[in-house]
């Protein structure tokens, strides 16, 4: 039985990763971070930039630390624009076990200037084209895009979640299947994770995750993480698109790497909750609290099938939480004030997390180093 009593979690240490330095001159606010450990021990951290949550000059950003996340390099522009088309885009990255840093991104679509990324008055999204960029040089230089031929129709994806490598090889990229511009969702809006058995070269099948769009529950910016004994672990937003409001976040576990239990409950409230597996396998869950303003911090462990929490602190309290149902589900979103955590743990056993977050009136991307 786990010793609930010698569980805790502490914030050791914050700073920024970029903050827009003249805010008073230009526009420039960040979302939706992404960060990776380089084998030379540097750190690498890609986010979204623009002057709006869904401003046509949205795009992805990388920033260095060499110093363990202290101070970082000034963002740079790590892909170009389509070639033919008006886009906005986005990329998630991680390391895979030989090094090589894997980026999944998209470009969105911009058939209207006048149009943001969503459609406020049916929650649906622009059309995109999503690709896999390689880097062997530690981000410094990338392949071209090579574009991915999904398995599915979305119409749309959220792409929430870097690329995955298991230890069987295979490459999953969890996400979410998203409604079209005009509303349609042939296969609902339910998370989801295609599948490479050739490290990123094709697509062609996929894992249903979680899904209840049946009953108006979307499922979305889920989180997955690999256990020591190989078996999945994954968890969701589950949002009830009918009464505007979160239910409890659920996870689901694929005993067999490849097909996922029904929904349970882990007893946490909340939006945007995103996990890593902790060396002796525990889980720490950051999310934004569905009941109580902040992001919050939880300690779990998975005893057979079932969530166990054991801690739970807050490490960042500056905006109350976000989705309520007290306006259409588009402008919420786009009006949200932080989320999207991301967790990785490091050498010494401490865990680096960053989150965006909207700070005296400018979203800026911040660090945190906590020890459990």
């Amino acid at each position: 039985m786990t010793n609930k009593s010698a569980a805790s979690i502490r914030v050791v240490s914050t700073g920024i990763i970029y903050r827009n330095p003249k805010p008073y001159l230009r526009a420039v606010h960040t979302w939706h971070p992404t960060v990776a450990l380089l084998k030379n021990g540097e750190l690498l951290a890609a986010f979204d930039c623009g002057q709006g949550a869904e401003s046509l000059d949205y795009r992805s950003y990388l920033s260095r630390s060499t110093d363990g996340g202290k101070t970082w390099s000034e963002p740079q522009r790590f892909y170009g624009d389509h070639p033919t088309r008006q886009t906005s885009s986005i990329a998630r990255i991680n390391v895979t076990r030989d090094g090589t840093v894997v980026a999944l991104g998209a470009y969105i679509f911009r058939n209207d200037p006048e149009q943001g990324l969503l459609n406020h008055q049916t929650f649906g999204y622009a059309p995109m084209q999503m690709f896999v960029m390689r880097s062997a040089d530690g981000g410094r230089t990338w392949d071209a895009p090579s574009f991915i031929e999904p398995p599915l129709v979305g119409p749309s994806f959220e792409l929430c979640h870097p690329i995955l490598e298991l230890s069987d090889g295979r490459w999953l990229a969890p996400m979410s299947t998203w409604k079209g511009w005009n509303g349609e969702a042939p296969n609902g809006m339910k998370a989801i994770a295609l599948i490479s058995t050739d490290r990123g070269r094709s697509w062609p099948t996929y894992l249903d995750v979680m899904d209840d769009y049946a009953n108006g529950v979307i499922h979305f910016e889920q989180s997955m993480v690999e256990l020591p004994d190989r078996r999945l672990l994954a968890v969701a937003w589950a949002y009830n698109e009918k009464t505007g409001r979160s239910q409890p976040t659920p996870y689901a576990i694929a005993n067999d790497g490849r097909k996922f239990s029904p929904r349970r409950r882990t007893g946490l409230h909340g939006q945007t909750a995103k996990i890593v597996c902790l060396p002796d396998g525990r889980i720490l869950c950051l999310y934004r609290r569905d009941d109580k303003p902040g992001l919050w911090a939880n300690l779990a462990c998975i005893e057979g099938d079932n969530w166990v929490n054991l801690a739970e602190a807050p490490v960042w309290q500056g905006a109350a939480s976000g989705m309520q149902g007290e306006a259409a589900a588009g402008d919420e979103l786009s009006n949200l004030k932080f989320g999207f955590p991301r967790l990785i743990v490091l050498p010494d056993g401490d865990v680096f997390a960053a989150f965006w977050c909207c700070e005296d009136c400018v979203n800026n991307i911040r660090w945190m180093r906590l020890q459990v």
